[in-house]
C-alpha cells in the first residue's frame, strides 16, 4: 500500500476498507440490498392490516390467497434480509482478513527497515498497541462496522421513501425527530472537541500500555524490594489518569446521549399529537386509521437502525485515530539505500570527523536533540583489537551502533575498507559486521534455532562446532532436550553468562570479518568471564575487533586503546604508553586498580 500522500481520519479508514476493492464492493452491495429488503415485511404488514380493516365486518370476505401471499412476502423478506446480510458479512470478513494480513506484514517489514534510533525513541508498548490493537481494530471495522455503516446510511434513505409512501403528513411527523437525532449526534460527536477527546483516549491507552510493559518487565525488582503496584507510581498513575479521563469523557456525553435516546425510543410521541390533530380533518377514516397504525408500528422499528449509526460513527472515529498513529509509523523513512552499492575486500574501520546527535529520532517529539559525538576520528585496523574506553555516557556505545549503521551520522563518515558504509547495501553491511551487546536477546525457540540466527544456512554440525568454540556445548548438553530445548519452557532459564555465550556462538557461526563487542562481559561472573574470554579468542581471530569495556583489565592487551570523553577522542595509544602519559586514561587506570583492591573491612567499635 502506498503510504506517500495519505488521507487521514475517516477518509483513510474508508480507503483501507476498499483495499480489497472487489470484496468491499460486493459487501456494500449486499448490505444495501439487505437494508432495502428488510423494509419489505413492514409494507407487507401494512397491506395485511388493510385487508383485515376493510373486511372487519365480514371476515368471510377476506382474500385468503392474497393474505397468504403477503405472509410469504413478509417472511421471505425477513429471511432474504438475513441471507443478504450474511453474504455481505462473508465478503467483508474475507476483505478484512486479507487486509489485516497485508497491513501487519507491511508494518513488520517497515519497522524492521527503520534505524535502531526509531526503536529506542519509541516504546515497545506503543508499537505493540499499534500491531495488537490499532491494526486489529481495522480488521473489526472492515469485517463488521463497514457493512453496518453502509446499511445504516442506507436506512434513512429507504426510510425516507417509506415514510412518504402512504401519508406524507405522518411521514413528516416521523422525519422531524429523525432530523433532530442527526443534529444532536453531530453536535455531540462532531468538531474539534470530539477529535481531541478521541486523541486523549488513544494517548491514555498508549501510556497505560507502555507503563504495563515496563511494569511486567520490572516486576522482579518490584517484588524484590517488597513493593506493590501502588508503589510503582508510573503504572498506577497511568491507570488512574485513564480512569479519570474515561469518567470525564462519559459524563460529557451524558446530556446529549440521554436526549438522543429519549427521542429515538419515543418517536411515536411526536406522532400521536399529529394523528389526533389530523383526525379532525379526514374523510377517509379507514385509510387514515391504516396509515396511523402503520406509522406507529414503523416508528418502533427505527431505533435499531439509528443506534447502529451512533455506534459505527463513534467506533469509526476511534479506529480512524488508531489508523493515523499507524500511518505516522509507516511514514517514518527507512535508512536510505544507495542506488549503486559497493563492496570491500579489506575490513579496517575508519571514523572520519564523525559527529552525531539524536535529534528527530522520535516522530512524537521532534525537539529531542542530544549531541552524542563531536568530530570523532580514529582507525581500527584489520587483524587488530581496538578498545574504546571512557566514562558512562561518553559516546562509546553510540560509536558501536554507528558501525553497523543503526543510525546515520550527522557529519563525517564511517568507512570499512575505505568504503563509506552509506554506499553499501544494508544487507551486505550486516553480513560483514557481527556485534555482541550487553543486552542479550534470545527468542523463545530451541537453542539450535537461536544459534542458527547467525547463519540460516548452517547445518547442525556447524552449529555444534560454533557452540563448542563459544564454550557453551557443555551446558547445552545438560539441558532437558539438548540443542532442541526451547528456551523459556520446562523451567529452562539460562544464566547471564550462558546467554552471553549463546550470542557469541551466533557471532562465531556468522564468521563476519568485523566484530563489535559492547560490554559483552558486563554481567558475567569470574568463571563465566574466563569462558567468554576463551570464546572471544576464537571469535576474534584475524578479524577487525572493536571492544567496549568498563573493566580496563580486559582491554590492556589491545593493539590500540581509544579514550572517549564527552563525545570526543581524548587520547589513543597502547596501555603502557597511555598510563605513562598521565592523561585521562592514566587517571581511569588508577581509579580502576584502586577499586579492584578495595575490600569491605570490619570496623570494631569500642564499648569503652
Amino acid at each position: 500500500m502506498n503510504t506517500g500522500k495519505q488521507k487521514t481520519g475517516m477518509a483513510r479508514l474508508w480507503q483501507l476498507a476498499f483495499t480489497k476493492r472487489a470484496l468491499a464492493v460486493f459487501s456494500a452491495v449486499f448490505s444495501i440490498l439487505s437494508t432495502v429488503v428488510s423494509f419489505v415485511p413492514f409494507i407487507a404488514i401494512y397491506y395485511i392490516i388493510q385487508e383485515l380493516v376493510l373486511h372487519m365486518n365480514d371476515l368471510g370476505a377476506l382474500d385468503s390467497s392474497y393474505m397468504i401471499q403477503l405472509g410469504w412476502l413478509a417472511g421471505g423478506g425477513a429471511i432474504a434480509a438475513v441471507f443478504l446480510n450474511f453474504t455481505a458479512l462473508m465478503c467483508s470478513h474475507l476483505a478484512a482478513f486479507k487486509t489485516l494480513y497485508q497491513l501487519k506484514l507491511e508494518f513488520a517489514r517497515h519497522i524492521a527497515s527503520l534505524p535502531l534510533g526509531f526503536h529506542t525513541a519509541n516504546s515497545t508498548g506503543k508499537l505493540r498497541k499499534i500491531v495488537d490493537e490499532n491494526i486489529e481494530k481495522i480488521e473489526g471495522f472492515i469485517a463488521h462496522q463497514f457493512p453496518d455503516m453502509i446499511g445504516s446510511f442506507t436506512t434513512p434513505v429507504v426510510a425516507l421513501f417509506v415514510l412518504f409512501l402512504f401519508d406524507w403528513r405522518m411521514g413528516l411527523g416521523c422525519l422531524v425527530p429523525l432530523i433532530a437525532l442527526f443534529v444532536i449526534q453531530g453536535i455531540a460527536m462532531g468538531g474539534k472537541k470530539s477529535q481531541q477527546s478521541i486523541k486523549q483516549y488513544q494517548d491514555a491507552l498508549e501510556n497505560m500500555n507502555n507503563a504495563a510493559v515496563e511494569y511486567v518487565r520490572g516486576v522482579s525488582v518490584v517484588k524484590a524490594f517488597n513493593q506493590t503496584i501502588f508503589s510503582f507510581r508510573k503504572f498506577y498513575e497511568t491507570i488512574k489518569l485513564y480512569g479519570d479521563w474515561a469518567l470525564a469523557y462519559t459524563k460529557s456525553f451524558k446530556a446529549p446521549y440521554v436526549l438522543f435516546m429519549a427521542i429515538l425510543h419515543n418517536i411515536y410521541i411526536f406522532l400521536i399529537p399529529l394523528i389526533i390533530w389530523l383526525s379532525g380533518t379526514v374523510t377517509d377514516y379507514t385509510g387514515f386509521a391504516l396509515s396511523a397504525i402503520f406509522y406507529l408500528i414503523f416508528s418502533l422499528a427505527l431505533p435499531g437502525s439509528f443506534l447502529k449509526i451512533l455506534y459505527v460513527s463513534q467506533t469509526g472515529k476511534q479506529i480512524a485515530d488508531g489508523v493515523d498513529r499507524m500511518d505516522r509509523v509507516l511514514g517514518e523513512p527507512p535508512l536510505k539505500e544507495t542506488a549503486f552499492p559497493k563492496t570491500t575486500k579489506s575490513y579496517s574501520v575508519v571514523f572520519e570527523n564523525v559527529s552525531f546527535s539524536y535529534q528527530g529520532l522520535s516522530p512524537d517529539d521532534e525537539s529531542i536533540s542530544t549531541e552524542a559525538l563531536a568530530d570523532v576520528s580514529f582507525t581500527a585496523k584489520q587483524g587488530e583489537i581496538t578498545a574504546l574506553v571512557g566514562p558512562s555516557g561518553s559516546g562509546k556505545s553510540t560509536i558501536a551502533h554507528l558501525i553497523p549503521r543503526f543510525y546515520d551520522v550527522s557529519a563525517g563518515c564511517v568507512k570499512i575498507g575505505g568504503v563509506d558504509i552509506r554506499e553499501m547495501d544494508s544487507d551486505y553491511l550486516m553480513s560483514i559486521v557481527s556485534f555482541v551487546f550487553q543486552d542479550v536477546f534470545l527468542f523463545k525457540q530451541s537453542v539450535l534455532e537461536n544459534i542458527k540466527i547467525g547463519n540460516k544456512n548452517a547445518g547442525r554440525e556447524e552449529i555444534i562446532a560454533a557452540a563448542k568454540a563459544a564454550q557453551c556445548h557443555e551446558f547445552i548438553e545438560k539441558l532437558p532436550d539438548g540443542y532442541d530445548t526451547v528456551i523459556g519452557t520446562k523451567n529452562v532459564h539460562l544464566s547471564g553468562g550462558e546467554r552471553q555465550r549463546l550470542v557469541i556462538a551466533r557471532a562465531i557461526l556468522k564468521d563476519a570479518p568485523v566484530i563489535v563487542l559492547d560490554e559483552a562481559t558486563a554481567f558475567a561472573d569470574p568463571e563465566n568471564e574466563q569462558k567468554i574470554q576463551i570464546a572471544f579468542e576464537r571469535l576474534m581471530k584475524d578479524k577487525t575487533v572493536i571492544i567496549i569495556a568498563h573493566r580496563l583489565s580486559t582491554v590492556r592487551g589491545a593493539n590500540k586503546i581509544v579514550v572517549i570523553d564527552g563525545g570526543k577522542v581524548a587520547e589513543e595509544g597502547r596501555h603502557d604508553g597511555l598510563v605513562s602519559a598521565g592523561g585521562r586514561y592514566s587517571r581511569m587506570w588508577t581509579q580502576y586498580t584502586g577499586a579492584a583492591n578495595w575490600a569491605i573491612k570490619k570496623e570494631v567499635a569500642s564499648n569503652a
